[in-house]
């Protein structure tokens, strides 16, 4: 049972001293040497200029990226590509401007990097950014070039991808070996190099990553044509030739077993959303999962939603609920889920968030072999408990679930906030609600009957996952959509069977 409530430093050589009982030839050399040595002197100072208008530049572009972010933090991160962009500058452009300072010393800037450090993005959380847009592009079936310009369902603004952006997605998948959206972003990246985009990244390195990861598709003949772009333009490369005829000899084969002629190589038109199959995975009901994410396959006929009604709810005339009873709306028939409107105030989801944040860490969930607490790709959330002897409003809280269900908290579990940042989700379970709007994505579906519980600020939603008789309802596996756009808080709260059996007597058939 449950309520939801919602490059190195410059080196400098040392010169030995010479005598003036040198041979005159001898001279002329430390004439050349000086010559060497001013030579090395202007290059200096040009590397530092240059340094010097590099940290500028860095430090102009950062200036108008961290004031349009701080104008609005949440807002600016509720963009997953804003997000995705804050992780990799922290995780690796940051580190750049450090190898470039360092080439002088500046002990205030570095010594301002050790203390902040700590705090950085790691590698990991640089993937796992790249890894949640790959799992909104999933989700809402989002093209790689729409994702590239920020066009995302709700989102007002743009926060483009790069070039090097693009590649950097697809080396990320293809290090996990994830060929499907490895072709997706070198793909993206190559139409946007190809559309005359500023790049860092080599155009053979691209088609490198591009070629092999077409092949682990199965897709030959494309692979034997990205190859020969590669050889093409670096007709030296280590593996290119060599692909190129392992390609090549592989296809024969393939197609005199099939007794068919030897195909022309594809076209070097791009690569299509589409035109790869996902691979399957873990999930059974995956399609199901995220058709209800993207609002197909609800099924909320209209004669169902007939059954449906609004009231004010007085907690079985409880004190404090008859001057300002709560209202109740219902959300689904059967199983019974009602939502409850302005169950949480503003000012009490901004000291439930305060409280939470220091604390928030990443979603655990329990193996079901070990029973150890461990942390799972499909719960991507940050999370945290509150007990109600913390501060008034948790116990505040407490006792309007209890008063709005007529059950006791006295054996609940604590409240549990969770915050889910890009792309976060939980898979479907046996187990979960919300605090916040949310401009697109993070529904709570249900792929068992087809429902879709959309998150709406200061409400809670609840639902019994037993029935009467003690049984699980199985048909209450549901699962917390990613979020495409905004930022969702949750706080959630297991109401334990244990300590209702006068509030809610068991009964002996399985009924709700």
């Amino acid at each position: 049972r449950r309520l939801f409530v919602l490059s190195s430093p410059v080196s400098y050589s040392t010169w030995p001293f010479f005598s003036f009982n040198f041979p005159l030839g001898q001279m002329t050399d430390l004439i050349y040497t000086e010559k060497e040595l001013v030579q090395s002197l202007k290059e200096y100072i040009q590397a530092e200029e240059s340094k010097l208008a590099a940290v500028k530049s860095w430090a102009n572009k950062l200036d108008v990226l961290t004031r349009a972010s701080t104008s609005d933090p949440e807002v600016y991160l509720a963009h997953p590509v804003n997000a995705y962009k804050l992780m990799k500058r922290l995780n690796t452009e940051w580190s750049e401007l450090e190898s470039l300072v360092l080439q002088d010393p500046s002990d205030g800037f570095i010594s301002n990097m050790t203390v902040h450090r700590q705090y950085f993005p790691d590698e990991e959380d640089e993937k796992g950014a790249a890894k949640a847009l790959m799992r909104l592009q999933d989700t809402y079936k989002l093209d790689s070039e729409s994702f590239s310009k920020g066009k995302l369902p709700g989102m007002h603004h743009n926060a483009v991808l790069t070039v090097d952006d693009c590649y950097d997605m697809g080396k990320t998948a293809y290090n996990e070996a994830d060929y499907y959206h490895a072709v997706l972003w070198m793909q993206q990246a190559l139409r946007q190099m190809d559309a005359g985009e500023e790049h860092v990244v080599s155009k053979a390195d691209v088609l490198d990553y591009l070629s092999y990861s077409v092949y682990q598709m199965g897709d030959l003949p494309r692979a034997i044509e990205l190859t020969r772009r590669l050889v093409a333009i670096d007709s030296s490369h280590q593996r290119a030739g060599g692909n190129l005829r392992y390609f090549e000899n592989l296809l024969s084969k393939q197609l005199k077993e099939l007794n068919q002629e030897v195909q022309e190589p594809a076209t070097e038109e791009p690569i299509q959303l589409g035109t790869y199959k996902r691979p399957k995975d873990y999930l059974p009901e995956r399609e199901i999962y995220e058709g209800l994410c993207r609002g197909e396959g609800v099924k909320m006929t209209s004669e169902r939603r007939s059954r449906l009604y609004c009231r004010y709810h007085d907690g079985n005339r409880n004190p404090r609920l008859l001057l300002q009873p709560m209202k109740e709306e219902d959300e689904w028939d059967s199983p019974h889920i009602v939502r409850y409107l302005n169950a949480l105030s503003d000012s009490e989801i901004e000291k439930i968030k305060e409280l939470a944040k220091p604390r928030l860490a990443r979603a655990t969930v329990r193996d079901p072999k070990t029973g150890v607490l461990t942390t799972a790709n499909y719960r991507v959330s940050k999370s945290a408990w509150l007990e109600g002897e913390e501060d008034p409003v948790i116990e505040r809280v407490n006792q309007r679930i209890e008063d709005i269900t007529g059950l006791t908290t006295q054996t609940a579990e604590l409240l549990q906030i969770a915050n889910y940042g890009v792309g976060g989700q939980y898979e479907p379970h046996f187990d979960f609600s919300r605090m916040s709007d949310v401009e697109a994505g993070g529904a709570t579906v249900f792929p068992d009957f087809g429902a879709a519980i959309y998150p709406k600020k200061g409400t809670a939603v609840f639902w019994y996952n037993l029935f009467r008789s003690g049984e699980g309802d199985y048909r209450t596996r549901h699962a917390a959509c990613p979020v495409l756009v905004g930022c969702k808080w949750v706080s959630n709260k297991w109401i334990h069977e244990r300590g209702q059996e006068f509030r809610r007597p068991c009964g002996l058939t399985e009924v709700d």
